[in-house]
Parts: C-alpha cells; structure tokens; sequence
C-alpha cells in the first residue's frame, strides 16, 4: 500500500476499515497514526493509514503497544511482506489485511459514483443515480434489521450490491441532525410485505407458571 489512492475523512477511514469513528479520531489524537505528508491538512488518511489502523486494533488485544509499534515498525521496512511475524507465536497476515481494506475503498469508491444529491429531488437527500430512493433511507433499514431480500422486494430498482453500497456510502457520509422519515422526503415504497414475528416458545417443562 505504499502508493497513496486517496485521502480519507476520519469517517471514511473508520467505513473503509470497519473501526468506530470515534477509535479512529482516538488513534489521530495519540499519534498511532503519524503524517508522512507535509501537505497533509485537517485529519485527512492515507491507505497506509488505514492498515495501520486495521492492525492496531485488529491486535489490540493480543499484543502490548510495544509489540503493535515494533509489528508498525517492521511492516514500514517490509512494504511488500505478506506476512510479519508480531512475537514468538503470532503470524499477521498483513496481505489478508490489505486485500479487505482494498475491497472495501473499491466498494466506497462504487458507491460514489453511483449516489448522487440532486436539487429538487427528495430535498437534496442522496439518492442512487436515475432513480428517487433515499440511500440513507436504506442503510438505516438494514441496520434496523431488514434482510437484503426484503429490501429489494421493497424496491425492485435496486440490487443486492445496491444495498450494500448504501451500507459503506452512509457509514462514510454520516448525515447531521434528525434522520428524516420517508413521508418527510415524498418518497415511498414500491412494494411491501407483511413479516410475521415467531411466537414464544412454549415452556419447556410443561408446567404453566403460577
């Protein structure tokens, strides 16, 4: 990762590498992360970065801050290493780590150019390009608990990958304020279906409870 793609917000970076914002913003205030780049302005990451990241707390719990700086340290002289050894018996799979991040900036970097705001539609809410339906509308109801399929039945205009490109897209845009409600935007369902909860499961020894 030794060629910069982009910089990243802290928000992009903790979508990118799947860390809670405020972890990220944690590691800039403690200098786990360290600019390389004096043009480097704000809080603004690089690819490198990221890695870092993934593997400080990807090993938080396994090894000292000693050992994660002497693991940091290693991976910086053995760029292309797949592999780095952290202590004695921990082997980290520094390839596996770049291969994930790589997947998801490609996924945010998809998910950009399809998801656009467009004055006059939905009042500047971010839609998917061509079509009317609220991205954050989306990802809010798969956090809710909604099922890909399920969504999709909602909206025949999106696919499965759609769904998930909403996923990153939000993470990495978070809105500011209330989330709005579909009715607020003039948006509406395309189709729905009734989902019936499980019922109680019986008590198991028989006996009604007094």
């Amino acid at each position: 990762m030794a060629e910069i793609l982009r910089a990243y917000t802290p928000a992009e970076a903790a979508a990118v590498s799947e860390i809670a914002v405020k972890s990220v913003h944690n590691a800039i205030d403690k200098r786990i992360i360290v600019r390389r780049r004096a043009e480097d302005e704000g809080r603004a990451l690089s690819d490198d970065d990221l890695l870092r990241l993934k593997l400080w707390y990807g090993v938080g719990s396994i090894l000292s801050a000693e050992r994660r700086q002497r693991l940091f340290d290693t991976i910086d002289q053995n760029p292309d290493a797949d592999t780095v050894r952290a202590d004695d018996y921990l082997i980290v799979d520094v390839a596996r780590a770049r291969e994930q991040l790589a997947a998801r900036a490609e996924a945010l970097r998809e998910a950009e150019r399809i998801i656009r705001s467009v004055k006059g539609v939905l009042g500047g809410e971010p839609v998917f390009n061509n079509s009317r339906v609220p991205v954050r509308a989306i990802a809010a109801m798969k956090a809710q608990g909604a099922t890909t399929v399920e969504i999709v039945e909602g909206y025949p205009s999106l696919t499965a990958r759609m769904v998930e490109l909403a996923e990153i897209w939000t993470a990495a845009h978070p809105a500011r304020g209330r989330p709005r409600k579909l009715s607020e935007l003039g948006a509406t369902i395309k189709s729905s279906k009734r989902i019936s909860l499980p019922k109680p499961a019986s008590n198991p020894t028989g006996s009604e409870e007094s």
